[in-house]
């Protein structure tokens, strides 16, 4: 068996052949301006502005790219760490362990429901839990606050009989479903759909049923795999590795609440009552969520009856405990840095844009789609892409008969499937921090899926192309 390499010497070597990118591909750029989009100002591309620039070959800078990556994600750093350092010290109290366990004893009593019992008591959570965190991708980007679920569900799906994966899955996964089949999510929908001129949120009745499409294919996939590894537990790609989190459960199966610990669960669904009202409400981000869990791990300590000097302590193994996969996100941030002081990330999407006017309908939907997809691989943010991308794709959709709103719906699908695999996302890197699941180790078991997705995603756009749809 071929030993997967380390998170750290994989990002390093993308950092590498960025950098080898600058000395082939011509450095050139689009020139661009500041327009308002749905109330806020963006810098969008002009277009038939492109132009070459003088060469910027990238040497030594892929060591400097490491500095540049961690000042730019900074704010997810920092948000990783203080997250690890609350749950290092509400995890100290066992009450999510103890939680979990007296959850599940109260779930099986409904197996004497006979048709409970036959659809299974355990896939019922799985499913439940799933359709919620991809409504909330749909609806409001939930994408970075899933760092924050990992803690929970990985016990619970470990008490289950499952993996680490199947917890990543029932969280992470469920709410990057729902954000590349979103309706409503205004980082990616209403920035993209503002940007190609198209009323705020159109086809919204074609998108529900994309994301209804794409949730029943992510749950019974997620099914069969939970299946598969309770039936065979050892062929768990995690398998030893989620030995932590098997001893940590064991600790806790015979436990029953104490005060202390049901004080501290209402605290944490108080918390999550929070950051939920927070985002929707009063468009809570990284800053305001760290702060949320960090007054929710103090109070923790607080509650379970440690000192001030003990709660530094636990926060402080917390962070150690996660530093690992904080410093991954700075590190993968570097690839980015290295493509744009290089000056290719422009040059290569000039190219596409293109090569895609020389072939058909179908085939340049395709294209459109493919280059969305790569393209996401080096620069995860949607709104910076749809900024980037869409006022060419916009005026090229014209030129070759197609809807903007295919367009948009192919910038849709192809920002958000790869943001399950690729190194350069700081959530990912991020949530397999959380899980202790090796970068190497997830990517192995994720790219079939994400393949799969990827294709049926090409498949819900080509009746776009044929049928009258609303909004489109």
């Amino acid at each position: 068996m071929k030993r997967i390499p380390h998170t750290f010497t994989i990002v390093f070597a993308l950092i590498v052949f960025a950098a080898v990118l600058t000395w082939v591909v011509p450095a050139g750029e689009f020139l661009r301006e500041t327009v308002d989009v749905n109330g806020s100002t963006r810098e969008v591309v002009v277009n038939n502005s492109f132009h070459y620039t003088e060469r910027s070959p990238q040497t030594w800078q892929v060591f400097s790219a490491l500095f540049n990556g961690f000042v730019d994600k900074a704010d997810i750093i920092i948000f990783i760490l203080m997250v690890g350092g609350a749950f290092w010290i509400l995890n100290n109290s066992h009450a999510i362990d103890v939680g979990v366990m007296a959850f599940l004893r109260s779930v099986k009593r409904l197996s004497r429901y006979k048709i409970i019992q036959k659809l299974g008591v355990e896939n019922i959570i799985i499913t439940l839990v799933i359709l919620l965190f991809s409504l909330f991708g749909a609806v409001f980007g939930m994408s970075e606050e899933t760092i924050a679920f990992v803690v929970v569900f990985i016990p619970l799906a470990i008490q289950m009989g499952y993996d680490s994966i199947v917890g990543v899955c029932m969280c992470y996964v469920a709410a990057h479903v729902g954000f590349a089949g979103a309706m409503l999510n205004p980082f990616t929908i209403g920035i993209a759909q503002g940007i190609a001129d198209l009323p705020l949120f159109s086809g919204l009745e074609y998108r529900l049923f994309c994301w209804v499409v794409l949730t029943v294919i992510g749950i019974a996939f997620v099914l069969w795999y939970a299946r598969r590894v309770k039936t065979r537990p050892e062929s768990s790609p995690v398998y030893k590795l989620d030995d932590y989190w098997r001893s940590r459960m064991q600790t806790s199966e015979d436990s029953r609440l104490s005060v202390r610990q049901t004080l501290i669960l209402v605290l944490f669904f108080v918390t999550i009552v929070a950051l939920v009202v927070g985002v929707l409400k009063f468009d809570w981000y990284i800053a305001e969520i760290s702060a949320l869990f960090l007054a929710m791990g103090i109070i923790a300590g607080i509650l379970d009856r440690q000192g001030a000097d003990d709660i530094a302590k636990l926060f402080l193994s917390g962070c150690k405990d996660i530093l690992s996969a904080a410093l991954v996100v700075g590190l993968a941030s570097g690839i980015i840095f290295i493509l744009k002081d290089g000056r290719v990330i422009d040059t290569i999407l000039y190219g596409l844009t293109k090569s895609l006017a020389q072939v058909g309908e179908v085939a340049s939907l395709g294209a459109m789609y493919v280059f969305q997809t790569l393209l996401n691989v080096v620069m995860p943010s949607g709104s910076a892409k749809a900024a980037l991308t869409m006022p060419i794709m916009a005026q090229f959709a014209d030129l070759i008969d197609v809807s903007r709103q295919t367009t948009v719906l192919a910038f849709q699908f192809g920002d958000g499937f790869t943001n399950m695999l690729t190194p350069t996302s700081g959530v990912l890197i991020g949530v397999l921090g959380m899980a202790r699941i090796p970068y190497g180790t997830w990517l192995k078991w994720v790219w079939k899926f994400i393949l799969a997705l990827i294709v049926i995603g090409f498949i819900l756009m080509l009746p776009t192309l044929w049928l009258d749809l609303p909004g489109f």
